[in-house]
């Protein structure tokens, strides 16, 4: 039952996840932000929706390490797991200058997690700079956007298929999505207690794993879909824009409300979360193509990962 609850829960964040961006991206070009704009800011911030909502209801619940492992999980899953998919798919070139700037920006706010992490709480105050960190970040991506070439621009716009919706439709679909996340994160995080209880493991390690996993579904559509079509900008910027957002605005967000004392999560699991975002990074900074035996290379690591995990 735990199981199968699960399933719904994750359901519904995978369905209120993609309302959410579909609906908000809409919003945003209706209210006069470029393509360029939206695919480097709400899809890519869009698509963490599922882990924000998932990190809440684990804080209230009193497991702040499904919080913390899902953040520290997802971080990892995006750029081993579902970029290795990706590029396994469709490997492609990365030229944006603003995701070869972005590359160097996951290392450092993954070193600053570490520091953060090491008093064994994250703090309200800590909370406050990783959220206005955010807001920066942001505005000085939307400049740095407007300095990208036409071809990059045009390859955004594609990605966005077809003209906006409605204003009407398109709130609809934000209210009807932000529903579907609320019921499907309580049911989540409650069956992954229940889970990680009749398992005997931890519930970092259930952070890590499936809860990591399964809030990075949206990652993983966006990320193959793009692939495929081509667009390897818009699949790394999306897992790195995911990345960024996943530590200054989730756990910013979530140590605002309700300062986390996480106990699980190791030294040497952030240790993998630094090492990814380094290969990423080295990637991303090239400008060259990211081929399938890269992609391979890194979903490799995220298995080795994984039996790692589980063994230790």
């Amino acid at each position: 039952m735990s199981l199968l609850f699960g399933g719904v829960g994750l359901l519904l964040l995978f369905i209120g996840g993609e309302a959410m961006v579909r609906g908000a991206s809409s919003l945003a070009l209706r209210l006069g932000l470029s393509p360029l704009a939206v695919g480097l800011t709400v899809v890519a911030f869009g698509t963490s929706t599922p882990e924000l909502v998932v990190s809440l209801d684990a804080v209230f619940a009193g497991v702040p390490d499904i919080a913390v492992g899902g953040v520290v999980g997802s971080n990892i899953a995006n750029v081993t797991l579902i970029l290795g998919v990706g590029m396994l798919l469709g490997p492609s070139r990365v030229v944006a200058r603003t995701v070869r700037v972005d590359a160097p920006l996951v290392v450092g706010i993954s070193l600053v997690l570490v520091l953060v992490l090491q008093d064994g709480v994250v703090s309200r105050l800590e909370g406050a700079a990783l959220v206005a960190s955010l807001v920066a970040f942001t505005a000085v991506t939307l400049q740095q956007g407007r300095k990208e070439t036409a071809e990059v621009k045009e390859e955004f716009e594609e990605a966005l298929e077809g003209p906006p919706r409605g204003m009407l439709s398109s709130i609809l679909m934000v209210a009807l999505g932000l529903g579907a996340l609320l019921l499907g994160g309580q049911v989540f995080v409650s069956s992954a207690v229940l889970i990680a209880r009749t398992l005997g493991v931890s519930e970092a390690v259930i952070g890590l794993t499936i809860v990591a996993v399964g809030t990075s579904l949206p990652e993983l559509v966006t990320c193959v879909v793009a692939a495929m079509r081509g667009h390897g900008d818009i699949a790394v910027g999306n897992v790195l824009g995911s990345n960024m957002f996943n530590v200054l605005g989730i756990l910013g967000t979530t140590a605002v409300v309700l300062p986390l004392r996480p106990t699980g999560i190791t030294a040497a699991t952030l240790g993998v979360m630094i090492a990814s975002a380094v290969a990423v990074a080295v990637m991303a900074f090239t400008g060259h193509r990211i081929s399938r035996l890269e992609g391979g290379a890194l979903l490799g690591g995220y298995a080795a990962y994984v039996a790692w995990l589980l063994i230790s």
